[in-house]
């Protein structure tokens, strides 16, 4: 038995037997989380750049979904989804950041086996969840291009929260099902994940014993969640483009470009960052590389889909302009 105290770092601890339950168990003490501690220099830098980026997510998302409440204007299904992806950002980040601002400021570099595998839980569930309501939005642009004189008809209330409730639901069900098989993996090797947060790859490569079988079914899930709605997605723009290539009119072709130009730049960053994260080959990922992917999808991310959409979209600019003017 093997012995870890956070504050050394032992250079091996390797666990030849057993149960993936005992060799699991073992790790009740729970993990110490690297982070950027191989830059020191710039952890100071990168606590105050983070502090200030998750203080303007908190800010700016928690704006969107105010306005799309408060101004009637912005009670269309667009908005809805939209309200939606915005409090999906801010439980997302708020899931990791702060842990993330603890580890920066060298407080306490650990984490619990159970909170790790609650964060891994967590911040799964709400990314798979904003991969399939971005496929939402997509087809409701669809329909807002492709079909606008069936809009109406098509994104009844009824179909939008419809379509909200399955983007949960999906999302949280694979979630759990990953993080089942996570736990019943055999975890052998260093108390210590060389990471910020708790994230596949890396608690993948604690990993020991012959777990090529759970590992392929792990990547069959997260090829579901990522391919298929990013395929989904490529589809509905190729019938979008082709419509707007069939419009006349300029300033049709800018109106059908503004409204979907937003959406898509979002799309890019969330599934440019997830594809490369989650379906590379585990032998090929670098956890160095890894980190600087995660921060810009749990950190630079949330914070730029309400500039995206804000600072593109005249609805929303016109609604924060009566929120802040309607008493002068």
């Amino acid at each position: 038995m093997c012995i870890i105290f956070f504050n050394v770092l032992p250079e091996a601890c390797l666990f030849s037997t057993g149960t993936a339950g005992s060799l699991n168990a073992s790790f009740g003490g729970g993990f110490f989380l690297v982070g950027f501690s191989d830059w020191p220099q710039l952890e100071l830098a990168f606590f105050v750049l983070i502090s200030i980026s998750y203080s303007l997510t908190l800010f700016g998302n928690t704006t969107i979904i105010a306005l799309c409440r408060l101004d009637l204007q912005l009670h269309t299904p667009m908005y809805f989804f939209l309200c939606h992806l915005s409090f999906l950002d801010l439980c997302y980040t708020t899931s990791t950041v702060p842990q993330l601002l603890i580890n920066l400021h060298g407080v306490d570099r650990t984490i619990t086996y159970g909170g790790c595998m609650a964060q891994l839980f967590i911040s799964l569930a709400l990314g798979s969840t904003e991969g399939v309501l971005l496929v939402v939005m997509a087809f409701d642009r669809y329909a807002a291009v492709c079909r606008p004189l069936h809009y109406t008809a098509i994104m009844h209330p009824h179909l939008c929260r419809t379509l909200t409730v399955i983007s949960w639901v999906g999302g949280f069900m694979n979630s759990l099902i990953q993080t089942g098989l996570m736990m019943a993996m055999p975890l052998c090797g260093l108390h210590h994940l060389n990471h910020f947060l708790c994230e596949m790859p890396v608690l993948l490569k604690l990993a020991c014993e012959d777990t090529q079988g759970i590992e392929v079914k792990m990547f069959v899930a997260r090829a579901i969640i990522l391919v298929v709605p990013a395929a989904l997605i490529l589809v509905s723009y190729v019938h979008i483009a082709w419509a707007v290539l069939k419009v006349n009119s300029i300033a049709g072709c800018r109106k059908a470009l503004g409204t979907c130009g937003s959406h898509l730049l979002v799309v890019s960053l969330f599934y440019g960052s997830a594809i490369y994260t989650y379906l590379q080959p585990m032998q090929s990922y670098s956890q160095s590389e890894g980190k600087f992917v995660a921060l810009f999808y749990t950190v630079i991310t949330p914070m730029l889909n309400p500039l995206i959409y804000s600072l593109r979209n005249k609805d929303v600019k016109e609604a924060l302009r009566k929120v802040l003017w309607k008493d002068k």
